[in-house]
């Protein structure tokens, strides 16, 4: 072959390979601040399972953090990424249009916390791991793998939907086409049970009602103990009984109990309820429904406060701030109020969440408005407005009666401190200053006659503060302050001497005189806890769903007994009488007859009225 066929063959080969871009335009692209970028987003969004330090500025880091990570993952490629101008045009343009376009195909419970939580990291994740896999490909191409790289990340979000937050600020997440339990309740409940029968109104339930065994959110005096079982710790040869299991509404409401009435809130759909379900079998005996919906990112749907039963009669409130009188026999309507109107304000973020407290013809309810408009005042008969006192804004707590010096006072713990007030007039006599940035969502706990133990929202901690009287002037001295106790909206309990409860997801108990710890064990979650007192032991619900029975002892952690209640996310109050434990979450309720002991007089008498 001759010299010009071989040219001529050379460069027929020449012209069947790939053409490769070598303009000098191209270069390998700054790839190690992606690397330190996607490692401290990783890094920063496991803080909170590697930190014990369950506080405000943890979870923010974990939170927002990643979210500045994304912000200097775009300022990389648009200024230190050495991509060509076209390429930073072109990924920049092709980042906002995915977003953008996922954004309008997301799941209505994914706006807001998701999108910055997941779908803007998730996409921003992507388009550094694409940067990485193509950093060396000199070719337009690598744009492209990138961009692609991205709209993956962030369709994601579009394939989901969320049920709300755990307590490790966790999303729940479940595919976009999973039937939700609320969506297959409200399947079930195309008809709502007719109102109660006269029958149903009988001397026993009237007597129940007039001294009802729960009547409001953590018992009687909201110190969530129970007395007068005595719990059998062996679960192994007599594990507890099973009487119903029942689907309910979202919600993070407890029961009130009287007789064979359990009274609770819950969301289905459009409409806030108040049910009655027959303690027996569970079955509902009546509803109420008001057409109004609290739904947020981070708590989920449903209402949060417990309803009060006080002289035969219901009060319950909304998340919204619809505030009720109800006849507990159907659930009439006696009266009702608005506490965005009375207070001036719309649902704080959580929605409202006070629990009415019921004392001396008048039923108090904290609404965080402005000025005198933060704790309210209502005639029990007529729901007229009766007096209003000032407070802090942001509380999640409910208001209580305690015996302080020798008075008799309402306490309200809010973000600004204590308000210790007369409950007949709404008068300050005390207001104990311990402000914080956050919320509280948890309710003091007398010690004695003069001290209160003030637990203050996650990262916080636990004070102890001394109240003394003289020349009827009221005033108070701290006796210890600790971060050995740092709840977040999981009460805790008191028993000889010691405070048990949940340091951040961790089950804890320190001593009351110094505010040390004693033991921190237990991985619990977010879940809350009930004192069985006369068996000195504690009742643990985990966020998970499982019942765990501690000992209440200060020496050591000790498990005495455990097993999976209810399936779901568990952050409502237990509630125990006689031999009775009632628990329920935001999807399901169930009633267990636990192995006993013995039981008092007054609990068997209970028993049986059930």
């Amino acid at each position: 072959m001759s010299t010009q066929d071989d040219q001529a063959a050379g460069n027929s080969e020449q012209d069947s390979l790939p053409v490769q871009d070598t303009s000098t335009d191209f270069r390998p692209l700054r790839i190690w601040p992606v690397l330190m970028l996607l490692v401290g987003m990783l890094g920063m969004r496991s803080l909170p399972f590697v930190v014990a330090d369950d506080s405000i500025a943890i979870w923010m880091i974990a939170g927002y953090g990643p979210i500045l990570c994304s912000i200097l993952m775009l300022v990389w490629w648009l200024a230190a990424s050495r991509a060509t101008g076209r390429e930073r045009i072109v990924g920049f343009v092709g980042l906002a249009v995915a977003t953008a376009a996922i954004y309008l195909l997301l799941h209505p419970s994914m706006y807001g916390v998701a999108v910055l939580l997941l779908t803007i990291p998730m996409g921003t994740a992507a388009f550094g791991l694409g940067a990485i896999v193509c950093w060396k490909s000199l070719s337009v191409r690598r744009t492209i793998v990138i961009v692609l790289a991205t709209v993956c990340g962030i369709g994601f979000s579009a394939l989901i939907r969320s049920e709300g937050m755990w307590g490790n600020a966790l999303l729940g997440l479940h595919w976009r086409w999973e039937i939700s339990p609320e969506e297959k309740l409200l399947a079930t409940k195309k008809e709502q049970p007719a109102a109660a029968t006269a029958d149903f109104v009988t001397p026993e339930v009237e007597q129940a009602l007039m001294n009802p065994e729960w009547p409001a959110f953590r018992g009687a005096d909201r110190t969530g103990r129970q007395r007068g079982t005595r719990i059998s710790a062996d679960w192994k040869t007599q594990p507890p009984e099973l009487l119903w299991k029942i689907a309910v509404g979202p919600g993070w409401s407890s029961f009130t109990v009287a007789g064979k009435l359990l009274f609770t809130q819950e969301q289905r759909g459009v409409n806030e309820m108040v049910v009655c379900y027959d303690a027996e079998t569970g079955a509902e005996l009546w509803v109420q429904q008001s057409e109004t919906r609290f739904d947020e990112a981070m708590g989920g749907p449903g209402p949060r406060a417990t309803p009060t039963l006080a002289d035969g009669n219901l009060y319950v409130l909304g998340a919204n701030g619809l505030l009720f009188r109800l006849n507990p026999t159907n659930g009439d309507v006696v009266w009702e109020q608005d506490l965005r109107e009375a207070a001036d304000r719309e649902p704080p973020m959580w929605g409202f969440s006070s629990s009415p407290w019921v004392v001396d013809g008048l039923v108090i309810v904290y609404a965080g408005g402005a000025d005198d408009k933060g704790i309210l005042a209502f005639d029990t008969e007529t729901g007229d407005f009766r007096w209003g006192a000032s407070s802090g804004n942001d509380s999640y707590s409910s208001p209580q009666l305690g015996s302080i010096a020798g008075e008799e006072l309402l306490l309200m713990l809010t973000n600004t401190g204590l308000s210790l007030l007369d409950p007949q007039t709404g008068e300050e006599r005390l207001n104990y200053e311990w402000e914080i940035e956050a919320y509280r969502a948890l309710q003091p706990h007398l010690v004695g006659g003069d001290t209160i133990l003030m637990p203050s929202g996650m990262g916080v901690g636990t004070r102890r503060v001394r109240f003394t009287k003289s020349e009827d002037k009221l005033s108070s001295e701290e006796l210890w302050t600790t971060r050995n106790l740092k709840s977040d909206f999981n009460d805790l309990v008191v028993y000889q001497g010691h405070a048990y409860g949940f340091d951040g997801s961790i089950f804890t108990c320190i001593d009351l005189e110094n505010g040390k710890r004693k033991w921190k064990r237990g991985r619990y979650g977010k879940g809350q806890v009930l004192l069985v007192e006369d068996s000195g032991m504690l009742l643990v619900s985990s966020e998970r769903g499982e019942l765990v029975l501690l000992d209440a002892n200060p020496e050591k952690h000790l498990e005495l007994a455990k097993m999976q209640a209810l399936e779901g996310k568990t952050w409502n109050h237990p509630v125990l009488i006689g031999d009775l434990l009632y628990i329920r979450n935001s999807q399901e309720a169930a009633c267990y007859r636990l192995p006993v002991e013995s039981l008092s007089e007054d609990a068997q008498v209970s028993v049986v009225g059930n």
